[in-house]
């Protein structure tokens, strides 16, 4: 097993190094100059041998491939930089990427309880209203685009009825911050967990279904074994080891997701701030902003692995 944690966390090495240069490759070929960020039309036009001394001065002049392990040295060593702004990345990061997390973090666990919950009893209840309903709402809920669901919430909830905010976490002139950040973040936490529950509760009703099918609660129901202890002690506990992979499967999806859903209630997030930079040409935070994203997908996905070579006895660790 550790033979297999190491290979993976190795493997990770590689793709991290090739997303950042293609992502900084990319940004070269954009043609964004920061010294047209640094220096003022004025100077530009009339001082250009000091213009190009400082381009000299920030090895802007080197190769590129020169510039990309400079700056990646840099990164290795805690220095992420500035933005064009003047502002330090690494305290925009700071304060920025919590807020990301705990989006992503209540999205996960109510579309879990909702999403797994719902699954179940439709399994249980089969055919009934409950699974009929369950049923349509899972196929809305992945055929509809989650920035869809975000602007029709916004809609109906924030314009028409006026209940929740559609913008920001925490109101300027709030009073309690904690109530205040419940309303702020309600509607986007409803748009990321509206497509999650969707994915959760088909396959946790088709596992239940296929675990309820098998010869074991077949033969556990003929000892007179009551109902509810064969669907909790054999139905329920067996079902859940495939939806689990399944759930830490789409927490990739749900941090990926997390950065439109930002942009689409202007939730002051990771995924806004790199919005925001690629909008305004501030290459130095896309591309750490970027870069953290990345890793934390394949973490994920290291994650991923992981629990379903503990759950599955076919995947070979060793190897």
């Amino acid at each position: 097993m550790l033979k297999f944690i190491i290979k993976k966390l190795l493997m990770m090495i590689p793709m991290l190094l090739v997303i950042s240069f293609i992502v900084y490759y990319g940004l070269q070929l954009t043609g964004i100059d920061p010294i047209n960020f640094m220096v003022s039309p004025e100077m530009l036009s009339s001082n250009k041998e000091n213009v190009e001394a400082l381009r000299e001065s920030l090895g802007l002049n080197d190769p590129l491939i020169v510039q990309y392990f400079r700056w990646l040295g840099n990164i290795l060593h805690g220095d992420l930089g500035y933005s064009f702004d003047g502002s330090s990345i690494a305290s925009v990061i700071a304060v920025r990427l919590p807020y990301t997390f705990e989006l992503a973090g209540y999205s996960l666990l109510f579309s879990t309880i909702i999403g797994i919950g719902i699954g179940i009893i439709s399994a249980v209840r089969q055919n009934g209203i409950i699974d009929y309903v369950g049923r349509v709402l899972a196929v809305l809920g992945q055929a509809v685009p989650q920035f869809l669901v975000g602007i029709i919430l916004i809609q109906i909830f924030s314009i028409k009825l006026g209940w929740f905010p559609a913008s920001n976490r925490v109101s300027p002139d709030a009073t309690s911050a904690f109530s205040d950040a419940f309303f702020h973040l309600f509607l986007p936490v409803l748009t990321l967990t509206i497509g999650m529950v969707a994915v959760l509760m088909r396959y946790a009703r088709n596992t239940m279904l296929d675990v309820l099918n098998s010869d074991y609660i077949k033969t556990a129901r003929s000892k007179g074994i009551p109902e509810w202890k064969v669907y909790l002690k054999h139905g329920f506990r067996n079902a859940m080891k495939p939806v689990l992979v399944i759930l830490v499967f789409r927490i990739p999806a749900l941090i990926g997701g997390s950065v439109v859903i930002e942009t689409v209630f202007s939730y002051p997030g990771i995924g806004l701030t790199m919005t925001n930079a690629i909008v305004s040409g501030d290459y130095p935070v896309v591309l750490v902003t970027t870069l953290i994203i990345a890793a934390t997908m394949l973490i994920c996905s290291f994650m991923v692995d992981v629990f379903n070579a503990l759950l599955d006895p076919r995947v070979r660790l060793g190897e």
